[in-house]
């Protein structure tokens, strides 16, 4: 459920990936058994691609990081949330969401 450009969120690695990060990092959290999880998955995946260098996507799995999950208050997925300087600074919920606009929004923090 990703590419080489898309890093595996984890419990042990979000500190380093995501909060310490010097460039924007779109974290989206995710499970196995959510259908718009999957359905949104590929369209990350192709934001990863086209922003890499400049920014980073990470997917967490919250069924497996569920301290993460609730750290950031992860009620309905997918979720993502668009991190600068280890802090958030945009949320999308669902599937709904363009894939121009996400990169947008993620670019916009670069």
């Amino acid at each position: 459920m990703s590419n080489e450009h898309t890093i595996t969120g984890t419990e042990a690695n979000f500190a380093s990936e995501v909060v310490e990060s010097d460039v924007p990092v779109l974290v989206d959290f995710w499970a196995e058994w959510c259908g718009p999880c999957k359905m949104i998955s590929p369209v990350l995946d192709q934001i990863a691609t086209d922003v890499a260098g400049k920014a980073k996507v990470v997917k967490v799995n919250v069924d497996e990081n569920r301290a993460l999950a609730g750290q950031f208050n992860v009620t309905s997925i997918p979720m993502m949330l668009f991190f600068k300087d280890g802090e958030v600074k945009d949320t999308v919920v669902g599937a709904g969401t363009p894939k121009d606009a996400l990169q947008q929004k993620l670019e916009a923090l670069a």
